[in-house]
Parts: C-alpha cells; structure tokens; sequence
C-alpha cells in the first residue's frame, strides 16, 4: 500500500488518571496556577538507605462501585488506573457500550513499566521462607507486566489485535505509534492507546541507585528541574493515560469529535547502552518522524521533550533536539507531573495536544536558570506562552536505549 493509500488516523477520546486531577480542565488549572503534584512521601522514611523521599502520587484514587469486587480480583492499582481511565476515554469518544470495541476491529496497544509491586510481594515468602501461603489465583495476573493491557481487554471486551508496550519510559509513546500504524495500514478500525503506572518506593530506590534521584526532600515544590542548572535526579509520579484512535473516515462517519490528527511517528533504539542516551538515534528518531509526517522541522511549532532533570539526559536530549529542531519552543511537562514512566508517553501526548488546541503552552516549572551545557532551546520558562501552530511534536526516550517521536496535527474540517 502506498503512503497516499492509507488511512489517516485521528484521536476521538481520551481519559486520564494524575496526580494533577482526572480532566483536562483539572489539569490545566494545575498547570496554569504553576502547581506540581510532587509531594514528601512520610512513609517512605522508613526504608534503610533511601535518599529520595520525593514522588508525585494521586492521592484520590478510588475505582467507582460499579467495579465490584469480582471485576477488581484481577487488577492490581496499575490495571486499575488504566482501566479507569480507558472507561473515561470510551465515553468521550462516544464509543462505551459500542458494540465495535467488543469486537475484532478494536485492538490494544498499553504498556508500563512493570505489574503491581504489591502482587509481586505474595512471591517473597515462597523465595525467602519456602512458603507459598499468600499466592492466589490472581497474584501472577496483577503483577504481570502487561497486565493493564489484559485487563483493559477483558474489561471491555476488545478482540482484535494486542500490542503490550512494556517499554518503560516509552510504553505510552509506542502505544500511540503502534495504534497509529494499525489503523493507518487498515489492520484495525479502533485502537484504545496508553500507558499506566503505580507508584512504589522500589522504583524511587532504582534511580537513587544510579545517583538520578532528586534529593531535595525539603522543598517539594522545587524539584524536579528540567534542563536547569540545580537540578539534582528526577521524581518519580504515577497515573494513567488513555487515546482512542480511529479512521479519520469512520470517525468522521459516526460525526466523532476529533482532537487531533496523528501524522507522524518513528521509534529506534540507541543499541550502544543501557541507560545513558545516543545522541546519533535520538536525533534519527526525530528526523524519521518528520520523514514520516512529511514535515519539515520549521513546521513543528512545539516540542514535548521527555525532560526527565536527570544530569546527563537532559543534556544529550537538548542536543539532539537542537540539531534537528533548531531553537524550538520546548517545556518538559515532567515538572508538573515528576515522572510517570509507562504513562509519561501518553499522558505527555494527550496534555500537549489539549495545549495546542487552545493556543498556548506550558513553561517548564523550576527552570529559572537554564544549564549552559544545554543546547540554546527555546525554553519556555516563567509563564504559559501562546503559540498558534498546527503541529507539535512529543519525544520519549527510554532504558535501554529506546526512542520515540510521535508528531500532532491540530485537526480542522477539510
């Protein structure tokens, strides 16, 4: 099938799970009163060489009664979150109850990081005490890594095709991309996109590890710092994130409202090292998603960088960035949020899109004085900023050296 042959692919709804509220109009107001949800986990003081207390949780997180307990035996808070969210994103598509998801033309793409910690806990006694005693029927299916895909599956019904992203930092981005190019190829009508991921101190302990965390435990409100010169690690966050994406055709069929246009997108990896990034494959990433939107750089009039404030990555994505990009209008929407791992790449997507809709983009919170060894972006630092542009482009990059760009076009009736 030749390019002017395939489908053109459109985003129809959208839900989401965060620690800045659960509607877009929760979460702008977060962002534009220049609140984080990045709060001092007490509770974590408790674990022996931690050094981070920092994270970015949703405090209010409770399933509605309609999922019994029955419906819930299979879902840790991880598959919770995504499912919940899918929920929110069925109903503004117009699509809950729609005979088409239960059915094989919708497919699944989803992914996080990993399963429920708390499940993976009922296998310790087994390894430590040779006791199986807290293992059920349901330990292994929470704890799974692409058990919010599956549930999200049996939840709803859907029969088509599965891609379970757990890609890490970029489980939300591929989603996207993955569920862009079945539908643009015709493989599917219908695909629910997303990324979710649950908060757990053992996660926190990871980055802090590998010196990434930040440990600024008495000023919450000040970290995490992308691309500023103080900063010190990231902080980590949870939710969830999720797109539908259809036919521009059948969307425009059923009379669908139509958020945005997906025009572009290319995934690679770096191939060379576990965690530091490749600035060659990053800078190829964006390049093949500008080939495959057939863009140029100068059209792209914001960029969501994946803008973690870790000492190293910030720098290598700001380069990259700059050789492909030129000095774009850039923010790292991780200030906000901290950093949602399996669900930044969805939840990142679906914010700067609502963003573009209405003319203006976030700053970076805390960049006060960008590090010089940054590439010269054009940070936007200090206030929102309008910016009236048809395309954005969001980036992810990922352990293991994996890479995303996905490129947005502001949908219009044409």
């Amino acid at each position: 099938m030749s390019k002017h042959n395939y489908n053109r692919v459109v985003i129809t709804g959208a839900g989401v799970v965060s620690s800045l509220g659960s509607d877009w109009q929760e979460v702008k107001s977060t962002i534009q009163s220049k609140r984080s949800g990045v709060r001092f986990m007490e509770d974590w003081q408790k674990f022996e060489g931690l050094g981070t207390y920092l994270a970015a949780p949703v405090t209010d997180f409770e399933m509605p009664p309609h999922y019994t307990k029955k419906k819930k035996r299979s879902m840790g808070r991880v598959a919770q979150m995504g499912v919940l969210a899918t929920e929110r994103a069925l109903e503004q598509a117009r699509l809950l109850g729609d005979p088409v998801v239960n059915s094989a033309a919708t497919g699944i793409a989803y992914g996080s990081a990993t399963g429920s910690s708390q499940a993976a806990l009922e296998f310790v006694p087994m390894l430590e005490s040779f006791s199986t005693s807290r293992i059920n029927s349901s330990t292994y299916l929470r704890m799974m890594s692409h058990t919010a895909a599956v549930n999200i599956s049996v939840y709803f019904g859907t029969q088509g095709r599965m891609y379970t992203t757990s890609s890490a930092c970029t489980a939300g981005s591929q989603a996207i991309g993955f569920s862009y190019e079945a539908i643009r190829s015709g493989q599917q009508e219908v695909m629910i996109a997303g990324g979710a991921e649950e908060l757990c101190p053992s996660q926190a302990a990871v980055f802090d590890t590998l010196f990434a965390a930040s440990k600024k435990n008495s000023t919450p409100e000040a970290t995490p710092r992308p691309f500023d010169a103080d900063r010190d690690g990231l902080v980590l966050g949870e939710g969830a994130c999720t797109l539908v994406l259809e036919s521009l055709e059948r969307a425009q069929k059923r009379g669908a409202n139509i958020l945005a246009e997906v025009v572009g997108y290319a995934t690679n990896t770096d191939g060379a090292h576990l965690v530091k990034p490749n600035l060659d494959t990053v800078k190829r990433v964006m390049s093949d998603a500008l080939s495959d939107a057939n863009l140029s750089a100068s059209q792209i009039g914001y960029v969501s960088a994946h803008g973690t404030a870790t000492s190293h990555g910030d720098i290598s994505e700001s380069q990259a960035t700059f050789e492909v990009m030129g000095a774009k209008p850039t923010s790292s929407l991780k200030s906000y949020t901290g950093h949602t791992l399996g669900a930044c790449g969805s939840f990142e997507a679906w914010a700067s899109i609502m963003m573009m809709n209405e003319n203006w983009f976030a700053p970076t919170l805390n960049l006060d004085k960008v590090d010089p060894r940054c590439a010269a972006l054009d940070f936007i630092q200090g206030e929102s900023r309008h910016i009236n542009t048809d395309y954005i482009m969001s980036n992810n990059l990922a352990f293991g050296g994996v890479n995303t760009s996905l490129i947005f076009k502001r949908y219009t009736e044409n």
